[in-house]
């Protein structure tokens, strides 16, 4: 498999006498001027050196200075890509690149790639690669070990723009324009920082220059920092010198710390004695390079034991114990058992967890270039077939998965060997799991003759679903075995000391706070929307529309009133079809802003009074700033008639007891604790945005420095924002981490499963309670020793469901001690249910599709009920776009630029699409290869009607509509009727 059996005359690779060279063997030149290479595989031996040699080039390479390059070669999107990751991280930026390189065909892009690396000030890596020899590169990374341990130190004792006018033999133009800027924007230890990541991806011989330039500027604790350090980092090259002769035993530190840039195995010659000190038992065994075994902790060989022996697993282990590390050693064990035929693929329910388990996977493998690792999710436009077929381990999101299969991209399951499945407890219902899940038992159980793949689940619980008692758990426990045609449930019994020695289980408490005695603010808002329901009645009953009944302001249950009598307001018929316009509109108006006071009294319940004010201040500031109609201004004077009430009560009112519960116990800990670390876990984002600005503006709490993290996805609601981008969430994490700047990080949900929150010793939960899997994630982010776990709430009930949770995780550890001691009872109820749900699926099966109705149908606005286009105008692109034909539409709605204009499949969304009348959002336009200006609609947008009967119904979703469609055909779109859009 190796490339240094390629070399000329084919013959094999000289005979090292059992040593391993720190450089791996290359090509030799001389092949790569054969005259008997093809087109086809001109440049395939300079791929395989770049594949062989990739780990000192993405240490040093910088896409975005190498442009030109990229430009010349890459198509735009894969461009903008690769620049978009280094924002985020370099090195995965640069192997984004190398891996597009793999693919060039394109002649003389390798000697463009040497050219633009030599214009570009990159001479050493020009002459490395030039010659295919890196040992001078080699020689760099001791000293790159160096910096990183005193890094925090000296960036802190260094004047960097006196350093650059004698760094010009190591640091390019480029880079100084770049560091003063810092400098001049960021202050001087920022800049600091930055010369030292430029010094850690340096290809040139720095450390003797930057030694002589810290002298010269008379920066003596700086270099005082090198000069102690100089011996060991020597030795360190000495040592890595003589490793090259001889054998040599390599002790290796096991972390899970998913934002480490350092890479998840760390050689002990890397760490300095005070590291050792300050992490304890952070090195936990011995690995001979000889042997090519990477031991794990005693409980981690235990959790692992079952995989190893090629069983299908559920691995149930603490959060923080190191599951991911015990998944990459399965892995690598698999890899070596089948060397040549294993195919793994690794799942991560999210992708903000994929992107953080890809980038662990690369940097686990990035020394063995033998072992080809790739990542794919929903984001990314790629033939899964290929990348599976020219892969060794695929680290991906279920859907991507699902998705091929589905289309007949890949055949089946069977082209894997080892199916790793992260927070593996989702499998159940309708989820991507358990998709795939169905179609390997339908496999399974159909046919005699087949290869599956080995499955793996890894999860912190199995308390899925509900139970009252030890037997239902055992039933739920054995349901999820079976979907993961799991026969072994693997858990830490025999190791237990060691695992607590590791792992710190917070001491849980809870704290019950009584509600505000008497609180005006609650009394007008519940006014206001009282006389609000009283307009509404007059134009049509909304009690007709839902039906619930007893709903009290302020709660999630008249939230669901709300959705339902909108749902019925769309399929809402009259007589006059003018009159039925203005009353759906109304309504929509009416229970729009009913919603934001429900909202606002959430937020008044959780957080102060002039966060639920300004919520509302904002939402009634665009309600003028959009279409302000009759109705709408109706609305607003009851806001405006309460405003200076409402804004004395923000400023004078009575302080909400739980914030002051809350201060107090923040308060606390910081004075016991000052180097405490909290996260603080909230249910919903405006709550997030409330408690930050609340802690930044207590003078006793601001300099806690709130960190907010929550999810990717949108909100209708536009006044909490679309979610946070992942290079944002990184960069929340990292700050939290690595700084003094954010003490306290404020997340929702998107925290509690899967995302690395680094290490902290306090977990508040503000009124947040969930089942026993989020009870167990949750508890296990704090993960320092002596941890400490509240739940602040005035509710007894979700302080009760807490306790309950409590109970019902000890009644899951024993229903799974049961089914442990009890093999035979597990595999009988698994087989049960395996057969019972292969009958259920069956019969759904062959249950018939329902034949779509070939008639004429409108699609009116949903929120205005304003005609848009006719059923019969529709076209479907890829099974998925809806595109009207119907170039008209554009007289009835109203567009704007797309804020965030990206391409898929081969479309690029260019603009919004809103209804002219009510600007209720209709979907997108967007081009599609050489055509511009393609509405492409959103179903839940629109009231479907029957043109003969007049009847509506509503649909959330595409794949549910009752009439036909035809597919989209390029033959329609002429000139004559797609022509220049007015």
């Amino acid at each position: 498999m190796g490339i240094a059996n390629r070399g000329a005359g084919g013959g094999a690779c000289p005979n090292t006498g059992g040593k391993q060279n720190k450089v791996p063997a290359t090509v030799p030149r001389t092949d790569q001027t054969s005259a008997h290479r093809s087109a086809a595989n001109m440049y395939e031996l300079e791929k395989e050196n770049l594949r062989r040699f990739s780990r000192y080039i993405v240490q040093v390479l910088r896409p975005s200075y190498i442009r030109v390059f990229l430009t010349a070669y890459l198509d735009e999107e894969s461009v903008e890509r690769i620049l978009s990751e280094e924002k985020s991280s370099v090195s995965s930026a640069a192997q984004m690149l190398l891996e597009k390189m793999w693919q060039l065909e394109e002649a003389g892009w390798f000697q463009a790639f040497l050219d633009t690396l030599h214009n570009s000030e990159y001479t050493g890596l020009y002459a490395a690669v030039s010659k295919w020899d890196f040992k001078e590169l080699e020689e760099l990374q001791p000293f790159k070990r160096l910096l990183d341990r005193i890094e925090p130190s000296i960036t802190k004792n260094m004047k960097p723009r006196e350093l650059l006018a004698h760094m010009s033999d190591c640091i390019t133009q480029r880079e100084c324009e770049e560091i003063r800027a810092v400098e001049d924007q960021c202050g001087c230890v920022a800049a600091s920082e930055r010369l030292v990541a430029s010094l850690r991806r340096s290809d040139k011989p720095w450390f003797k220059i930057l030694k002589m330039a810290l002298d010269t500027c008379s920066q003596k604790l700086a270099l005082q920092l090198l000069e102690l350090n100089t011996d060991e980092s020597e030795k360190c090259a000495s040592d890595d010198e003589e490793s090259m002769g001889t054998m040599a035993t390599v002790r290796f530190e096991y972390r899970e710390e998913g934002e480490s840039d350092d890479g998840l195995l760390k050689s002990i010659n890397e760490i300095s004695l005070a590291d050792r000190l300050s992490e304890g038992a952070g090195v936990v065994a011995g690995v001979s390079e000889r042997a090519e075994e990477r031991k794990l902790r005693e409980y981690q060989k235990e959790l692992a034991i079952a995989a190893f022996s090629g069983q299908n697993t559920i691995i149930c282990a603490p959060t923080g114990c190191g599951k991911t590390i015990v998944a990459l050693a399965i892995c690598e064990h698999h890899l070596k058992k089948f060397p040549g035929k294993a195919k793994v693929v690794f799942m991560a329910t999210k992708v903000e967890v994929y992107e953080q388990q890809y980038k662990l996977f690369i940097q686990h493998f990035s020394k063995d270039p033998d072992v080809r690792v790739t990542g794919v999710c929903g984001e990314m436009e790629v033939c899964l077939r290929t990348v599976v077929e020219s892969n060794d381990v695929v680290v991906l999101t279920p859907q991507c998965l699902v998705n091929a299969l589905q289309d007949g991209e890949l055949e089946s399951l069977q082209v894997f060997t080892l199916l790793l499945l992260d927070e593996c407890h989702n499998t159940t219902g309708k989820h991507p799991y358990n998709n795939i899940m169905n179609r390997y038992l339908d496999i399974k159980l159909t046919s005699t003759a087949h290869t599956l793949p080995q499955v793996v689940g890894l999860t912190a619980s199995v308390g899925i679903s509900s139970f009252k008692n030890q037997q239902e758990a055992e039933i739920n426990i054995c349901q999820l075995c079976a979907n993961l045609d799991a026969r072994v449930i693997s858990t830490v019994t025999t190791h237990i000391d060691e695992l607590r020695s590791y792992v710190h289980i917070p001491e849980k408490d809870f704290f019950e706070v009584p509600p505000r005695t008497s609180d005006p603010f609650i009394r007008i808002m519940c006014n206001i929307m009282s006389n609000i329901e009283e307009l509404a009645k007059k134009v049509y009953n909304i009690e007709t529309l839902s039906p619930i009944v007893n709903r009290d302001y302020g709660s999630q249950k008249y939230e669901q009133w709300i959705v339902a009598v909108q749902k019925g307001c769309k399929l809402l018929q009259l007589d006059d079809p003018e009159q039925e316009r203005r009353v759906c509109r109304a309504l929509f108006n009416y229970t729009e802003h009913l919603r934001k006071y429900n909202d606002a009294l959430i937020i008044n319940e959780d957080a102060r009074t002039k966060d639920a004010l300004d919520y509302l201040q904002a939402f009634i500031d665009q309600v003028r700033a959009a279409g302000y109609d009759d109705t709408e201004r109706k609305l607003t004077a009851f806001f405006d008639a309460q405003r200076d009430q409402l804004q004395h009560l923000a400023t004078e009112g009575q302080e909400n007891p739980k914030l002051q519960e809350l201060k107090f116990i923040l308060e606390e800990e910081y004075r016991n604790n000052d180097q405490t670390r909290t996260v603080l876990f909230v249910r919903t984002r405006a709550l997030a945005d409330a408690l930050k600005k609340w802690i930044d503006e207590t003078d006793s709490l601001k300099f806690l420095k709130p960190g907010v993290l929550i999810g990717r996805g949108r909100r209708s609601s536009q006044l909490v924002g679309s979610g946070m981008t992942l290079t944002s969430q990184k960069g929340v994490l990292d700050s939290f981490k690595s700084s003094d700047q954010n003490k306290i990080l404020i997340a929702t949900s998107v925290a509690d499963e899967g995302i690395d929150i680094p290490t902290c010793n306090l977990v508040l939960m503000y009124e947040y309670v969930g089942n026993v899997v989020k009870m167990v994630q949750v508890r296990g982010r704090g993960r320092a020793a002596g941890s400490r776990c509240f739940l602040i709430s005035s509710r007894k009930e979700r302080i009760e469901k807490e306790k309950q949770n409590m109970q019902r995780e000890k009644i899951v550890e024993k229903a799974i001690a049961s089914l442990q001691s009890s093999p035979e009872k597990l595999q009988a109820k698994v087989d049960l249910f395996q057969k019972n749900d292969k009958i259920k699926r069956h019969y759904m099966s062959l249950s018939p599709e329902k034949p779509r109705a070939v008639g004429s149908y409108k699609l009116l606005c949903a929120k205005c009920e304003m005609f848009a286009c006719f059923s019969h105008d529709l076209r479907v692109l890829k099974e998925c776009h809806h595109i009207v034909l119907d170039r008209s539409v554009f007289q009835r709605c109203a567009t704007e630029p797309h804020h965030n204009p990206k391409s898929f499949g081969g479309i690029t969304k260019t603009q919004k699409m809103y209804c002219k009348e009510c600007k209720h959002d209709w979907g997108i336009i967007a081009s599609y290869l050489s055509i511009r200006d393609l509405p492409i609609v959103k179903i839940d947008s629109f009231v479907i009607q029957n043109v003969e009967t007049l009847q509506k119904q509503w649909y959330r979703k595409w794949r549910d509509v009752t009439f036909a469609m035809q597919e989209f055909d390029l033959t329609e779109i002429t000139p004559e009727t797609w022509g220049v859009r007015e």
